[in-house]
């Protein structure tokens, strides 16, 4: 299957009903995101390719404000017959964090999960349908997309309602670049880190 017709059918999997956060149009973020999403309206896109062997998780923010009960198997078969469509991606699990309210990595268990599955080795590639289902928190998007980047066994977040895959080559240069990390860590090895707090 080409590869745009996989980002098609993701991109047409409904949104489970969620508490979405809203950033007045002349904030920092808002503007920061918009001034992205053109600059990449000017490159050639990349996609996790469906030819690639992907081991995916799928994360889901869900707060249900539906009449619907079952509205969350509804949602979560979208992703099932979308990933069944490339026969090189298995899908590991779904990864369901509720609230109503602006998510905290911190307060999200199913998200603590997902990343101590990666680390572990059993992800390769997140599907989310946005940023703001992650984090409230820039920065935290961004240190979690550069710790997974370098694992040695790298793990790429695709976004879908922004149209963004972390490991992209144009990403490439920011991902590795270590100089983010706070101190306590440093590299270890090309292409991995470690905290030395924990040493």
């Amino acid at each position: 299957m080409e590869e745009f017709d996989i980002h098609e059918k993701l991109s047409q999997i409904p949104s489970a009903p969620q508490f979405s956060l809203i950033f007045g149009a002349d904030s920092e973020r808002a503007e920061i995101i918009s001034e992205h999403l053109s600059w990449l309206q000017t490159i050639r896109k990349e996609r996790p390719a469906a030819s690639k062997p992907y081991k995916v998780g799928v994360y889901i923010r869900y707060y249900n404000q539906t009449k619907y009960e079952n509205y969350l198997d509804f949602h979560k078969k979208g992703f099932i017959d979308t990933i069944n469509l490339c026969p090189k991606w298995e899908l590991v699990d779904f990864y369901i964090d509720e609230g109503g309210v602006a998510p905290n990595m911190e307060s999200s268990p199913e998200w603590c999960r997902l990343l101590e599955d990666c680390m572990n080795g059993k992800v390769d590639l997140i599907i989310t349908q946005k940023v703001s289902n992650v984090s409230k928190k820039p920065h935290e998007i961004t240190i979690v997309s550069r710790v997974l980047a370098t694992l040695p066994h790298p793990v790429g977040i695709y976004f879908i309602s922004e149209d963004i895959f972390t490991l992209a080559t144009y990403y490439t240069a920011d991902m590795r670049d270590l100089c983010f990390l706070p101190e306590g860590y440093e590299k270890v090895s090309e292409g991995s880190i470690r905290s030395k707090l924990y040493d």
